[in-house]
């Protein structure tokens, strides 16, 4: 993906404002206690705040496999992001795989509530390396 600088920073922006747009939706969903329904849009709006990360520092990659391999190559290898966090992420993939794609698989509760906590963290942990990049920019 070639982008000048000002549509990259565009485009980071409009992904970053999806990520939280859809976390909102999730957090509603959760309540409404639709849990197949939260899988995907907890695993969406981490995904949309983890593809704005990968723009934002020139990557891309075209299938969510992709986007796993980028972020482990270019922000858990170097430590910036943790092997907990990428192991979340991941977890949140296979689970809206399962819950999407997979037959007489059960999504509950227990297997939901326990993510929202990591889910933010993982959020503000991408959002914040995002805007160290964009003042890094600036300068």
């Amino acid at each position: 993906m070639s982008l000048t600088h000002e549509e990259r920073k565009t485009l980071v922006t409009y992904r970053v404002q999806r990520a939280h747009e859809v976390w909102a939706e999730t957090k509603k969903i959760i309540e409404d206690e639709l849990w197949y329904a939260a899988a995907n849009r907890m695993y969406y709006s981490c995904y949309h705040m983890t593809t704005a990360l990968l723009i934002s520092h020139g990557y891309s990659a075209s299938t969510h496999a992709g986007v796993i391999r980028m972020l482990g190559m270019n922000f858990v290898l170097t430590g910036e992001i943790s092997q907990e966090l990428n192991k979340f992420y991941v977890k949140l993939f296979e689970l809206r795989q399962k819950g999407d794609y997979d037959d007489y698989i059960s999504i509950g509760s227990a297997d939901i509530l326990p993510l929202v906590d990591t889910a933010e963290e993982y959020m503000r942990t991408l959002e914040g390396i995002i805007k160290r990049k964009q003042k890094d920019l600036q300068q």
